[in-house]
């Protein structure tokens, strides 16, 4: 009979160590899996949706490319507060406190006037700095949402009481730090103690007195209006500065290090995936240190033209800010570039160090730390394969940010927004109605045409918007008529309402002729859909479409 062994251990103790042994495993694997997904994340761009939303709305896809609802995208503007500008006394809100102070100051240096309260008040001083304080009172008072920051001097209107007076402003719902600008002509009374009030204001844009000074108009402006049409008045926005900037010498192209996208698969596409790709080549740049060379031209989507076919040689600067881009990374403009590249090579025997990249597989992380002058990326494989975002797919995702914040929508159309806006005073409520070839399929939106239909809009309209307030209506309903019923209840404003904001006599078709050498440019679908947008985003109260005045959902049956 063997004899038991007295060293050997009991086998519950050794299932303990064993365990203890697999837990302690477990846990040095969790806290290795969480040192690396801390280390490898990148939070989402700068977006007001979930990150869920956003790979949702981007990646869903057929063949790779977009489905396109012609919505306008928010961009930098709408999203973060951009980085402030030098501080100065325009950038600054005036505020009643503001206010406040400023009169205090005139109460201490201006003497006071030998003429009665009566005969202040039948010829009014428009200089005198008492004047602009009471218009002051009576905008922050009347226009709530908007911010003040800087008056000129009045000057006379047509009658001795008037005076017409000029400001820059921005509204407070957008984030920029742009200035827009209005001049109204107020009539101006006289309280019992001598200071001045505002009896009557006129309407935006009435103090014609305070405008800025008309410029000379330009020869290609001329040269492109033909003999018979109307010439725009030769007024522009002085802040608008979307010239292209130069190389400036080719002796020194060589020093630049610049990274060129040939034309790809984007082109004439849908705007929403032409941002896409294009935020994707401005954010390798941005990561390789290096300045993007950018094509002006697009290609305008066949949905977002009254042909239904894609239009070519449209200018990025209709619909985006270009002075903003310029401001925030470095670009080149694709022409410049090619230029400068020519010259170099015709004046060097050596030629430029130039690296090929002929597929997006060639990541960026790969070409971090490339010497060469031109990193050059060629997109001629077949679609889907040569669409410029799949450059930022994959790992890349985790190094490529796209910069949002570089993209704004042009002034120039802002300002058409600003006029629309300024027109209804400010005060307005807005309703967002979907149509168009939404309500006619009935299979993914079986509601959607019947919920929108006059009728339905006033029975929902009365229990959300108080009656005979200004209603603005932003839809790609076709038929201007179509909300002729809702006329019995609200103000009823409509886009085209507003046509000569964008027609041959106004600010808007003087600057963008000048952009296409002389040419009139045509106001299109998605300057009508951005315009649209933003009136609305303005608006006091908004109803959507969807969730407000259909249960449909926005994409269709099941995708609520």
């Amino acid at each position: 009979m063997k004899e038991a062994n007295p060293s050997a251990e009991p086998i519950g103790q050794n299932l303990i160590k064993l365990i203890s042994n697999l837990c302690f495993s477990v846990f040095v694997f969790s806290v290795l899996i969480f040192a690396v997904i801390a280390i490898t994340y990148q939070p989402p761009d700068p977006w007001l949706e979930s990150a869920p939303a956003l790979t949702k709305l981007f990646t869903e896809s057929e063949n790779a490319t977009f489905k396109n609802d012609n919505s306008i995208l928010k961009t930098g503007e709408d999203l973060l507060l951009a980085p402030a500008r030098a501080v100065s006394p325009a950038n600054n809100p005036i505020t009643e406190a503001v206010i406040e102070q400023t009169e205090e100051k005139i109460a201490n240096s201006t003497p006071k006037s030998e003429l009665g309260c009566d005969e202040l008040g039948q010829v009014v001083n428009c200089s005198d700095p008492r004047v602009v304080i009471a218009v002051e009172k009576f905008n922050l008072r009347v226009f709530k949402s908007i911010v003040f920051l800087e008056y000129q001097t009045p000057v006379k209107g047509s009658k001795s009481n008037e005076c017409d007076v000029a400001w820059r402003f921005r509204n407070k719902k957008e984030k920029s730090w742009r200035k827009y600008r209005d001049f109204r002509r107020f009539k101006i009374g006289i309280e019992e103690n001598c200071t001045y009030k505002v009896v009557q204001a006129g309407a935006w844009h009435s103090g014609i007195n305070a405008r800025r000074p008309r410029s000379r108009i330009s020869n290609a402006t001329r040269r492109g209006s033909g003999n018979n049409a109307k010439l725009a008045p030769p007024v522009r926005d002085e802040e608008i500065n979307d010239t292209i900037p130069s190389l400036g010498s080719a002796m020194n192209f060589n020093k630049g290090r610049y990274l060129y996208y040939s034309r790809g698969g984007d082109y004439c596409k849908g705007m929403n995936h032409y941002l896409w790709s294009f935020l994707c080549g401005l954010g390798e740049a941005m990561y390789l240190n290096r300045t993007f060379v950018m094509d002006l031209s697009i290609c305008l989507a066949a949905p977002y033209n009254p042909s239904n076919k894609d239009e070519e040689g449209k200018d990025f600067r209709y619909y985006f800010d270009f002075e903003h881009l310029k401001e925030v990374a470095s670009i080149v403009e694709e022409g410049e570039f090619l230029t400068g590249w020519k010259k170099w090579n015709r004046s060097h025997k050596r030629k430029l160090p130039i690296r090929k990249a002929v597929s997006h597989k060639v990541t960026p992380m790969q070409l971090k730390k490339d010497k060469n002058t031109i990193i050059w990326r060629q997109f001629d494989a077949p679609e889907p394969e040569n669409y410029w975002y799949r450059v930022c797919e994959g790992q890349a995702a985790k190094y490529i940010q796209r910069p949002w914040h570089a993209l704004w929508k042009s002034k120039r159309l802002m300002n058409i927004v600003s006029g629309i806006s300024g027109r209804m005073d400010w005060d307005f409520d807005a309703v967002h109605v979907v149509r168009g070839e939404k309500a006619q399929n009935k299979e993914l939106w079986p509601h959607l045409d019947s919920d929108t239909t006059p009728d339905a809009l006033v029975a929902k309209l009365k229990g959300m918007i108080q009656p005979w307030r200004n209603l603005y209506v932003a839809t790609n309903e076709p038929f201007y008529n179509y909300f002729d019923k809702l006329r019995s209840q609200y103000k009823v404003h409509l886009l085209d309402d507003y046509k000569e904001l964008w027609g041959n006599t106004s600010e808007w078709y003087n600057e963008t002729t000048g952009l296409n050498n002389g040419r009139p440019v045509e106001f299109d679908g998605y300057m009508r859909v951005a315009v649209d947008t933003e009136v609305l985003y303005r608006a006091k109260t908004r109803v959507e479409t969807f969730y407000n005045l259909t249960k449909d959902c926005k994409d269709g049956i099941n995708t609520c």
